[in-house]
């Protein structure tokens, strides 16, 4: 019986989780497929004015939104099969799919405040790799355990320079100023790696700072100097000094 009533528990959890699914795959579609009409408006096969072509197809700046969005679109659809075909349709309209759950709303909400910084607050006003390496431990470190003290750890980490930046630069024409902002990411990265360290040993927790360091060193260095994009905040405090050594230090070593 008891056996019995653990796999009840167990298939009423999976039951709740496919249901979870299924509306987030449906937000997250939604979400992609509006992001997708947005970047519909940028110029994608070049302008033609008076017969002249102002731009190859590869140096659009809708390249790379279009190739994540759609990323996110692809991933939105799998993951609706994969809950449709688990019963996460069927169920998603019925209170076990919107049942309250205090450690999945902390989860939620937490996921959604720190995108949310990192999209409106941090992106447009801070050096792109050092708020994309914080963002990127505080959702390793934060949830890949379940836990709801890193989750909110992780989320203060992200908010507190968000909202200096946001505060204290809002303006655009504030946005490529002082790298106070900059700064104030750099130690909140660097106060969160060590503190992850301190209290995670895991395999995990290594990888973290490499996959944080050269996931966004890798993507922002490819979109500017490999097909020519335009990158957030290019005066930022690594992104300047690294696109300074490459037009004065590195180009003229090939074209010469």
């Amino acid at each position: 019986m008891g056996i019995e009533k653990l796999q009840a528990e167990l298939d009423k959890d999976l039951e709740m989780l496919r249901a979870r699914d299924f509306w987030g795959a449906l937000a997250l579609i939604c979400c992609a497929v509006f992001f997708l009409w947005r970047t519909s408006f940028i110029p994608f096969l070049g302008e033609n004015r008076a017969g002249v072509s102002g731009a190859e197809w590869y140096n659009s700046a809708a390249i790379v939104p279009f190739g994540i969005w759609f990323a996110m679109l692809l991933l939105g659809l799998v993951l609706l099969r994969i809950a449709i075909k688990a019963g996460g349709a069927k169920r998603a309209f019925s209170a076990v799919g919107l049942g309250w759950d205090r450690q999945e709303a902390i989860r939620i909400g937490s996921i959604a405040v720190i995108m949310g910084m990192f999209i409106f607050a941090l992106v447009p006003r801070v050096d792109f790799i050092l708020a994309s390496g914080l963002v990127i431990t505080a959702l390793i470190y934060g949830f890949h355990a379940g836990r709801v003290e890193r989750m909110l750890q992780s989320a203060v980490a992200v908010i507190l320079p968000g909202i200096y930046a946001l505060f204290m630069h809002f303006p655009q024409a504030e946005w490529n100023k002082p790298h106070d902002d900059d700064w104030l990411v750099m130690a909140a990265w660097v106060l969160l790696t060590l503190w992850m360290f301190a209290h995670d040993r895991s395999r995990i927790a290594r990888a973290t700072p490499w996959v944080a360091v050269l996931t966004p060193l890798i993507l922002v260095t490819a979109m500017a100097f490999g097909f020519r994009q335009n990158v957030p905040n290019r005066g930022g405090l690594l992104f300047s000094k690294i696109e300074y050594h490459y037009y004065v230090t590195l180009r003229p070593l090939w074209r010469n």
